[in-house]
């Protein structure tokens, strides 16, 4: 995987499938491990950062707290217009910073700004008092079923809807790392050394279906392999709302 992510239309199918899906979950490191989302829709957390940003760090801390939380999907995009002040973000893309440009009149931001955190869709500026348990709590029932396994490289995801789910669905693949730590030398953060975690080094949106009752869709992807190796990754599946890009459900596999 190059340090610059990159978003391309996937190798993947999108057919309707007339049966019901059902996976138990398996152990990380197991050959094939799947999950199920389960009946309410599971927090999405983005935070749009950067390392040339010197008021970042606290938001970074702030996610990694998230690392214990099992059912959230966290998704840290480095975006890159901080590049060109003194220091170059290794994980930032034109991809993200192109991503937060699309979703900001979405979320109710009045302009693209780091570190943005955006809950479910929704610009929280008050995430310092955000405690990261209370994002799991009086969540929304699921309009969509999810089911995400892994048989050797590739990623499937089955995708159902449910009762009143909207007309048109959408989706994106992102894979996050764990565990980096970057010795800055330059810009706002110079001296700095930052650590990072859910930092998203792939990204790959799916183009909008037509949600039929009662029918799964599936959906593939084959990751690129990490460079360099040796942090924990995770493969983040989101489906949302076509018309709104409202989360309406996520699964992740740490395997």
């Amino acid at each position: 995987m190059s340090n610059i992510a990159t978003a391309h239309w996937p190798l993947a199918a999108v057919a309707a499938l007339g049966v019901t899906m059902s996976f138990a979950e398996q152990p990380l490191g197991s050959s094939a491990c799947r999950a199920r989302s389960a009946g309410l829709v599971a927090p999405v957390v983005e935070l749009y950062t950067s390392e040339g940003c010197n008021s970042c760090p606290p938001a970074d801390r702030w996610l990694s707290r998230l690392v214990p939380q099992a059912d959230v999907v966290a998704l840290a995009f480095h975006v890159d217009y901080w590049d060109r002040l003194g220091w170059k973000d290794r994980f930032a893309s034109p991809v993200y910073t192109q991503r937060q440009a699309q979703e900001q009149q979405r979320n109710g931001a009045r302009f693209s700004y780091t570190p943005q955190v955006v809950v479910d869709g929704v610009d929280r500026k008050d995430w310092p008092a955000l405690a990261p348990p209370a994002l799991a709590k009086a969540r929304p029932a699921a309009k969509v079923e999810l089911a995400l396994q892994r048989d050797g490289e590739r990623f499937t995801a089955h995708v159902r809807p449910a009762a009143g789910a909207p007309p048109r669905l959408a989706a994106y693949w992102a894979v996050t790392e764990q565990g980096h730590s970057t010795a800055v030398k330059a810009g706002e953060n110079e001296g700095a050394t930052l650590k990072h975690d859910f930092v998203v080094r792939e990204y790959q949106p799916l183009p909008a279906w037509v949600a039929k009752a009662d029918a799964a869709s599936t959906l593939h992807f084959t990751p690129a392999p990490s460079t360099p190796p040796g942090h924990a990754r995770q493969v983040n599946f989101v489906v949302v709302d076509a018309d709104t890009g409202r989360p309406l459900q996520a699964l992740k596999l740490g395997c």
